[in-house]
């Protein structure tokens, strides 16, 4: 039964999304806000259709702590779900990405209509320095940066070691960094097409000032917060 769920979610997600990257490609040469309001769309689509189709449930918890202005967030990675959820929560925001995610059909095309900031994490050094030079140009703009440091997604339960990249960008542009603990890989596992219902609880952290701070010591105030929020969530 749950297979079947899935399917038909995954069936209407995907019919919506051929329908919104076949607008947005239409319209490419309009400026980027009008873009990312037409594919933003797909996601909340999705959410929508997860409630639907499997009945999964979305809790947040901190959203007072949102900034009114464009700052880094920095969120743990363990499905698909949470690149879907943020734009429903979070103003307009670009992601720092795997440059494999632009090869998918559709998907990767809509990704791209975004100007997400794609790396090739082969090189590492590379890498780093166009995340600080694309991510101070993003924040400037207004435009928030989404950060998963793990790099890859984490099995449930698991929290992976946090990278720099994230906490280099606040330190480039003296922003703050948002911390963010999610459990989506409860119901939607890594590499799973199955899911579950249930209801996925996403907590927004305050606002971490970067001033005075290391990026080691930053980096490792994130990460405890956000181990912390998975011992009390999942608890």
């Amino acid at each position: 039964m749950l297979f079947l769920r899935s399917l038909l979610y995954f069936l209407g997600s995907t019919i919506i999304l051929i329908i919104l990257v076949g607008s947005a490609l239409i319209l490419f040469f309009l400026p980027l806000k009008f873009r990312y309001a037409i594919l933003s769309k797909w996601s909340m689509f999705c959410l929508w259709w997860l409630r639907i189709t499997l009945n999964i449930q979305l809790k947040v918890i901190g959203k007072q702590n949102i900034p009114k202005q464009a700052c880094v967030i920095v969120s743990n990675h363990q499905s698909t779900w949470e690149t879907l959820a943020l734009q429903t929560i979070f103003p307009q925001q670009t992601w720092v990405l795997k440059q494999e995610l632009q090869w998918i059909p559709v998907f990767g095309w809509g990704l791209s209509l975004l100007k997400p900031i794609i790396i090739d994490r082969g090189e590492k050094l590379k890498a780093l320095k166009k995340v600080i030079k694309q991510g101070a140009e993003r924040i400037s703009k207004g435009v928030f940066v989404v950060v998963f440091p793990e790099g890859t997604r984490q099995p449930y339960g698991q929290l992976g070691e946090y990278q720099k990249g994230g906490v280099a960008i606040a330190k480039k542009t003296d922003c703050d960094v948002i911390p963010i603990y999610h459990n989506a890989g409860k119901l939607w596992p890594k590499g799973s097409f199955i899911k579950s219902p249930g209801t996925i609880t996403l907590t927004i952290g305050k606002p971490i000032s970067v001033a005075g701070k290391s990026a080691s010591v930053l980096t490792k105030e994130i990460r405890d917060w956000t181990k912390n929020q998975s011992l009390v969530i999942n608890k």
